[in-house]
């Protein structure tokens, strides 16, 4: 059975009814071989968590994004709820290992089949919505979200400050930059990168991000500036 105390050790969220965090990982072919278990299947909380989803990310990119078109908000959001996207944050939360799934499913891979961690994580969300409410819902899925955020604005924007900053490096020193990790902080599903731009023994620039990827984005785009300024 599911270690629902360490689950909610791992979400963050201490649920008042916690059986709604089991029903959030019975997938339907558990009941099939299990049909006297008390819970339903996770799809109905699912199809919430789906809409509540879809609210809370389409109110953070209109709220905090205000240049950006409806065009460019709708991709964005569709990335940020994609069942890829979805599923790297499952993964990262070992949600696999909780599924209740029937013999079958579990054995052709159902703990790491990207629609079941999909479908398992939408069905949090839509469970911490009807337990704690739209205000810990919003802070629970824009902390799982906020990484994907930055590295999709950044490809959306089509800045890529890495290679730019490479180009202009090699061209004026023939040298290629380097990223450099400084600091990892805060918990596993928390964690904020400190990263520092680095040509020859030159530190050129520092960023942080909520991934690595993000971070190294921030330290180019800071030593471009600072070569520019430089001039």
């Amino acid at each position: 059975m599911a270690d629902l105390e360490a689950l909610q050790q791992v979400l963050g969220v201490s649920f008042n009814k916690i059986s709604l965090l089991e029903q959030c990982l019975v997938h339907c072919s558990y009941l099939n071989e299990n049909p006297d278990f008390p819970l339903s299947s996770n799809e109905r909380l699912e199809f919430l968590g789906d809409a509540v989803l879809g609210l809370i990310v389409a109110d953070k990119l209109y709220r905090d994004f205000p240049r950006l078109s409806e065009g460019e908000m709708t991709r964005l959001r569709a990335y940020l709820v994609r069942q890829e996207t979805l599923a790297e944050v499952a993964t990262s939360l070992k949600l696999g290992q909780h599924l209740y799934l029937g013999r079958g499913e579990g054995a052709g891979g159902g703990r790491a089949r990207s629609s079941n961690l999909a479908c398992a994580l939408e069905a949090i969300i839509g469970a911490v919505f009807i337990d704690q409410g739209l205000a810990k819902t919003r802070k629970l899925v824009l902390r799982w979200l906020t990484p994907r955020l930055e590295e999709a604005l950044l490809e959306e924007q089509g800045v890529d400050y890495k290679s730019r900053l490479q180009e202009l490096v090699q061209a004026s020193r023939h040298l290629t930059p380097v990223y450099r990790l400084v600091e990892m902080a805060g918990p596993d599903h928390a964690r904020q990168f400190t990263v520092e731009a680095v040509v020859g023994e030159e530190v050129l620039g520092h960023g942080q991000g909520s991934s690595k990827q993000a971070a190294e984005l921030e330290a180019a785009r800071v030593a471009l500036s600072n070569l520019s300024g430089s001039k």
